[in-house]
Protein backbone atom coordinates (compact mmCIF):
# COMPACT_ATOMS: atom_id res chain seq x y z
CA UNK A 1 0.00 0.00 0.00
CA UNK A 2 1.30 3.68 -1.10
CA UNK A 3 1.92 5.91 1.46
CA UNK A 4 0.84 9.42 0.86
CA UNK A 5 3.15 11.91 2.00
CA UNK A 6 2.61 13.80 4.84
CA UNK A 7 2.90 16.63 3.04
CA UNK A 8 0.41 16.18 0.15
CA UNK A 9 -2.20 15.38 3.20
CA UNK A 10 -1.98 18.72 4.57
CA UNK A 11 -2.37 20.03 1.19
CA UNK A 12 -5.53 18.22 0.73
CA UNK A 13 -6.99 18.86 4.36
CA UNK A 14 -6.79 22.85 3.38
CA UNK A 15 -8.56 22.21 0.46
CA UNK A 16 -11.47 20.67 2.14
CA UNK A 17 -11.67 23.34 4.62
CA UNK A 18 -11.64 25.96 2.12
CA UNK A 19 -14.42 24.47 0.02
CA UNK A 20 -16.59 23.80 2.90
CA UNK A 21 -16.37 27.32 4.22
CA UNK A 22 -17.41 28.84 0.52
CA UNK A 23 -20.64 26.51 0.25
CA UNK A 24 -24.35 27.58 0.48
CA UNK A 25 -26.41 24.94 2.54
CA UNK A 26 -30.23 24.80 2.87
CA UNK A 27 -31.78 27.19 5.17
CA UNK A 28 -34.43 25.30 7.26
CA UNK A 29 -36.25 28.18 7.75
CA UNK A 30 -36.36 28.68 3.57
CA UNK A 31 -37.65 25.07 3.47
CA UNK A 32 -39.44 24.49 6.75
CA UNK A 33 -40.26 20.62 7.19
CA UNK A 34 -37.23 19.86 4.71
CA UNK A 35 -39.76 19.54 1.93
CA UNK A 36 -37.07 20.62 -0.62
CA UNK A 37 -38.78 23.58 -1.45
CA UNK A 38 -34.91 25.00 -2.17
CA UNK A 39 -33.17 28.14 -0.97
CA UNK A 40 -34.66 31.11 0.28
CA UNK A 41 -34.46 34.14 -2.48
CA UNK A 42 -32.96 36.69 -1.49
CA UNK A 43 -34.65 39.64 -0.31
CA UNK A 44 -37.36 37.42 1.02
CA UNK A 45 -37.13 38.53 4.33
CA UNK A 46 -37.02 42.47 3.40
CA UNK A 47 -40.31 41.53 1.40
CA UNK A 48 -41.88 40.35 4.29
CA UNK A 49 -41.29 43.10 6.54
CA UNK A 50 -41.74 45.75 3.99
CA UNK A 51 -38.73 46.78 3.49
CA UNK A 52 -37.01 47.71 -0.01
CA UNK A 53 -35.17 45.13 -2.03
CA UNK A 54 -32.05 46.68 -1.68
CA UNK A 55 -30.70 48.42 1.23
CA UNK A 56 -28.94 51.71 1.45
CA UNK A 57 -25.19 52.14 1.51
CA UNK A 58 -25.18 53.01 4.97
CA UNK A 59 -27.26 50.07 6.07
CA UNK A 60 -24.76 47.94 4.45
CA UNK A 61 -21.79 48.82 6.60
CA UNK A 62 -22.79 50.59 9.31
CA UNK A 63 -19.90 52.39 11.05
CA UNK A 64 -19.46 52.89 14.67
CA UNK A 65 -20.80 56.09 16.04
CA UNK A 66 -18.55 58.06 17.46
CA UNK A 67 -18.94 59.74 20.79
CA UNK A 68 -19.51 63.20 20.80
CA UNK A 69 -18.36 65.34 23.74
CA UNK A 70 -21.10 66.39 26.06
CA UNK A 71 -21.46 70.31 25.93
CA UNK A 72 -21.09 71.60 29.33
CA UNK A 73 -24.17 73.43 30.79
CA UNK A 74 -23.76 77.06 30.27
CA UNK A 75 -24.20 78.72 33.42
CA UNK A 76 -26.95 81.06 34.44
CA UNK A 77 -26.62 84.35 34.30
CA UNK A 78 -27.26 86.38 37.15
CA UNK A 79 -30.44 88.72 36.87
CA UNK A 80 -30.22 92.06 36.77
CA UNK A 81 -31.75 93.88 39.30
CA UNK A 82 -34.78 95.90 38.09
CA UNK A 83 -34.15 99.91 37.91
CA UNK A 84 -36.38 102.63 38.12
CA UNK A 85 -37.14 104.56 34.48
CA UNK A 86 -39.08 107.97 35.02
CA UNK A 87 -41.92 107.90 32.47
CA UNK A 88 -42.37 110.67 30.65
CA UNK A 89 -45.53 111.43 28.56
CA UNK A 90 -46.05 112.08 25.42
CA UNK A 91 -46.21 115.31 24.61
CA UNK A 92 -49.68 116.87 23.18
CA UNK A 93 -49.66 117.68 19.86
CA UNK A 94 -50.87 121.54 19.54
CA UNK A 95 -54.26 121.36 17.67
CA UNK A 96 -54.35 122.16 14.01
CA UNK A 97 -56.85 124.85 14.38
CA UNK A 98 -57.70 127.28 16.42
CA UNK A 99 -61.83 125.33 17.07
CA UNK A 100 -60.66 123.73 20.94
CA UNK A 101 -57.89 126.71 21.59
CA UNK A 102 -61.32 128.64 21.51
CA UNK A 103 -63.31 126.69 23.69
CA UNK A 104 -65.85 125.88 20.70
CA UNK A 105 -66.29 123.31 18.83
CA UNK A 106 -66.58 123.26 15.09
CA UNK A 107 -69.52 122.79 13.25
CA UNK A 108 -70.02 120.79 10.12
CA UNK A 109 -71.62 124.35 8.40
CA UNK A 110 -68.47 126.66 10.17
CA UNK A 111 -67.81 128.22 6.61
CA UNK A 112 -71.58 129.04 5.91
CA UNK A 113 -72.64 130.22 9.26
CA UNK A 114 -69.31 132.49 9.22
CA UNK A 115 -70.11 134.02 5.54
CA UNK A 116 -74.08 134.44 7.02
CA UNK A 117 -72.99 136.20 9.86
CA UNK A 118 -70.74 138.24 8.53
CA UNK A 119 -73.06 139.33 5.91
CA UNK A 120 -75.84 140.19 8.47
CA UNK A 121 -73.86 142.29 11.26
CA UNK A 122 -74.02 142.86 14.41
CA UNK A 123 -72.40 139.78 16.45
CA UNK A 124 -69.06 141.14 16.49
CA UNK A 125 -66.10 139.99 14.19
CA UNK A 126 -66.03 137.15 12.10
CA UNK A 127 -63.16 135.70 9.68
CA UNK A 128 -64.40 133.70 6.74
CA UNK A 129 -62.25 131.01 6.56
CA UNK A 130 -63.99 127.82 7.51
CA UNK A 131 -61.78 127.63 11.22
CA UNK A 132 -63.58 128.22 14.58
CA UNK A 133 -61.59 131.05 16.42
CA UNK A 134 -61.91 132.79 19.61
CA UNK A 135 -64.22 135.95 18.17
CA UNK A 136 -66.13 133.49 15.45
CA UNK A 137 -67.16 131.59 18.50
CA UNK A 138 -68.32 134.31 20.39
CA UNK A 139 -70.39 135.91 17.46
CA UNK A 140 -71.96 132.11 16.92
CA UNK A 141 -73.00 132.54 20.65
CA UNK A 142 -74.77 135.79 20.67
CA UNK A 143 -76.22 135.06 17.29
CA UNK A 144 -77.37 131.77 19.11
CA UNK A 145 -78.44 133.50 22.08
CA UNK A 146 -80.41 135.97 20.17
CA UNK A 147 -82.59 133.85 18.31
CA UNK A 148 -83.13 130.77 21.61
CA UNK A 149 -80.80 128.31 19.48
CA UNK A 150 -79.96 125.83 22.01
CA UNK A 151 -77.64 124.99 23.35
CA UNK A 152 -75.76 128.47 22.67
CA UNK A 153 -72.28 127.07 22.77
CA UNK A 154 -70.88 128.48 19.42
CA UNK A 155 -70.97 125.22 17.31
CA UNK A 156 -72.36 126.01 13.78
CA UNK A 157 -74.52 122.83 13.59
CA UNK A 158 -77.60 122.49 11.15
CA UNK A 159 -80.12 124.54 13.47
CA UNK A 160 -77.51 127.63 13.55
CA UNK A 161 -76.86 127.59 9.82
CA UNK A 162 -80.68 126.97 9.00
CA UNK A 163 -81.65 130.13 10.85
CA UNK A 164 -78.49 132.38 9.61
CA UNK A 165 -79.65 131.14 5.89
CA UNK A 166 -83.09 132.27 6.20
CA UNK A 167 -82.02 135.67 7.76
CA UNK A 168 -79.28 136.90 5.73
CA UNK A 169 -81.28 135.74 2.24
CA UNK A 170 -84.83 137.20 3.31
CA UNK A 171 -85.01 139.99 0.91
CA UNK A 172 -86.76 143.15 2.77
CA UNK A 173 -87.69 145.06 -0.62
CA UNK A 174 -90.06 141.72 -1.97
CA UNK A 175 -92.99 142.79 0.72
CA UNK A 176 -95.58 145.51 -0.32
CA UNK A 177 -95.45 148.17 2.30
CA UNK A 178 -98.33 150.60 2.80
CA UNK A 179 -97.35 154.43 2.15
CA UNK A 180 -98.23 155.21 5.83
CA UNK A 181 -98.11 153.32 9.68
CA UNK A 182 -96.30 150.24 10.17
CA UNK A 183 -96.71 147.41 8.03
CA UNK A 184 -96.02 143.84 9.43
CA UNK A 185 -94.12 141.47 6.36
CA UNK A 186 -94.02 137.65 6.39
CA UNK A 187 -91.98 135.40 4.29
CA UNK A 188 -93.52 132.24 4.62
CA UNK A 189 -91.54 130.36 2.44
CA UNK A 190 -88.12 131.25 4.69
CA UNK A 191 -90.24 131.60 7.93
CA UNK A 192 -89.21 135.27 8.34
CA UNK A 193 -90.96 138.39 9.70
CA UNK A 194 -89.88 142.24 9.54
CA UNK A 195 -91.97 145.78 9.88
CA UNK A 196 -91.61 148.44 8.01
CA UNK A 197 -92.66 152.22 8.52
CA UNK A 198 -91.86 155.00 6.44
CA UNK A 199 -89.96 153.49 3.75
CA UNK A 200 -87.70 151.65 6.24
CA UNK A 201 -87.00 148.47 8.28
CA UNK A 202 -87.76 149.52 11.77
CA UNK A 203 -87.93 145.59 13.06
CA UNK A 204 -86.13 142.35 12.04
CA UNK A 205 -85.96 140.50 10.12
CA UNK A 206 -86.32 137.73 13.10
CA UNK A 207 -87.54 134.02 12.83
CA UNK A 208 -91.01 133.31 12.89
CA UNK A 209 -92.33 129.71 12.10
CA UNK A 210 -95.99 129.32 10.86
CA UNK A 211 -98.97 126.96 10.52
CA UNK A 212 -97.83 123.23 9.99
CA UNK A 213 -99.31 120.74 7.25
CA UNK A 214 -102.85 121.05 7.45
CA UNK A 215 -103.26 124.60 9.05
CA UNK A 216 -101.34 126.66 6.21
CA UNK A 217 -100.80 129.94 7.29
CA UNK A 218 -103.05 131.89 4.29
CA UNK A 219 -100.63 134.41 1.94
CA UNK A 220 -102.22 137.93 1.49
CA UNK A 221 -102.71 141.28 2.92
CA UNK A 222 -104.96 141.92 6.06
CA UNK A 223 -105.44 144.28 9.07
CA UNK A 224 -104.96 143.72 12.75
CA UNK A 225 -108.55 143.99 14.00
CA UNK A 226 -108.15 142.80 17.99
CA UNK A 227 -105.57 142.84 20.17
CA UNK A 228 -104.44 141.73 23.62
CA UNK A 229 -101.68 141.64 25.96
CA UNK A 230 -102.86 138.02 26.87
CA UNK A 231 -105.32 135.90 24.83
CA UNK A 232 -106.97 132.69 26.01
CA UNK A 233 -107.57 129.99 23.26
CA UNK A 234 -110.34 128.22 23.86
CA UNK A 235 -109.79 125.36 21.97
CA UNK A 236 -106.21 124.60 22.67
CA UNK A 237 -106.67 125.48 25.80
CA UNK A 238 -103.20 127.94 26.12
CA UNK A 239 -102.27 131.27 26.96
CA UNK A 240 -101.26 133.51 24.14
CA UNK A 241 -99.38 136.42 24.56
CA UNK A 242 -99.21 139.52 22.83
CA UNK A 243 -101.88 138.56 20.95
CA UNK A 244 -102.33 140.67 17.42
CA UNK A 245 -105.16 138.65 15.43
CA UNK A 246 -105.70 139.79 11.78
CA UNK A 247 -107.55 136.85 10.21
CA UNK A 248 -109.45 133.69 10.59
CA UNK A 249 -108.81 133.23 14.07
CA UNK A 250 -104.68 133.42 13.18
CA UNK A 251 -102.56 136.55 14.46
CA UNK A 252 -99.34 137.32 16.10
CA UNK A 253 -98.31 135.52 19.44
CA UNK A 254 -95.42 134.73 21.25
CA UNK A 255 -94.50 131.62 20.80
CA UNK A 256 -95.75 128.34 23.69
CA UNK A 257 -93.19 125.72 22.20
CA UNK A 258 -89.28 125.82 21.10
CA UNK A 259 -89.27 127.68 17.94
CA UNK A 260 -86.99 126.00 15.96
CA UNK A 261 -88.34 122.33 16.50
CA UNK A 262 -89.53 122.00 12.97
CA UNK A 263 -91.67 119.12 12.46
CA UNK A 264 -94.22 120.97 14.54
CA UNK A 265 -96.12 124.19 13.62
CA UNK A 266 -98.60 126.80 14.80
CA UNK A 267 -102.38 125.97 13.73
CA UNK A 268 -102.34 129.14 11.35
CA UNK A 269 -100.99 131.92 13.42
CA UNK A 270 -97.21 133.60 13.15
CA UNK A 271 -95.34 131.97 16.43
CA UNK A 272 -92.48 134.76 17.66
CA UNK A 273 -89.96 134.50 20.49
CA UNK A 274 -90.32 136.34 23.95
CA UNK A 275 -88.50 139.55 23.12
CA UNK A 276 -89.81 139.54 19.41
CA UNK A 277 -93.23 139.05 20.03
CA UNK A 278 -92.98 142.01 23.12
CA UNK A 279 -91.58 144.37 20.23
CA UNK A 280 -94.29 143.72 17.36
CA UNK A 281 -96.73 144.36 20.46
CA UNK A 282 -95.07 147.57 20.81
CA UNK A 283 -95.14 148.61 17.26
CA UNK A 284 -97.86 147.80 16.31
CA UNK A 285 -101.85 148.88 16.59
CA UNK A 286 -105.23 147.75 15.68
CA UNK A 287 -105.57 148.70 11.70
CA UNK A 288 -101.95 148.18 10.96
CA UNK A 289 -101.43 146.16 8.21
CA UNK A 290 -99.88 142.47 7.56
CA UNK A 291 -98.81 141.16 4.58
CA UNK A 292 -97.99 137.27 4.02
CA UNK A 293 -96.60 135.90 0.60
CA UNK A 294 -94.67 132.75 -0.22
CA UNK A 295 -95.95 129.21 1.32
CA UNK A 296 -94.17 127.03 4.09
CA UNK A 297 -91.95 124.48 2.65
CA UNK A 298 -94.10 121.00 3.19
CA UNK A 299 -97.39 122.72 3.68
Amino acid sequence: MRQVPLTARVVALAVVTLVGVGSCTPDRQADPGGRGGGLAQAGSAEQGTGAGGSSDPDQRTRPNPTPTKAKPKPKPKPTPKPTRTRTVAPERAAPTAPTWAAGCPQGEHQREVETYLAKLGGFGRVTVDGRQSAADCAAIKKFQQRYDIRPAAGRAGPTTYDVAKRLATTDTRRCKAGASGTTFCIDLTRQTTWAVRGGKVVWGPTVTRTGMPGYATPAGTYKINYRNIKEWSDPYEVWLPYWQHFTQGMGYHQTTTYLHEKSIGSHGCVNLLPADARRAWELGKVGSQVVLFGRRPGT
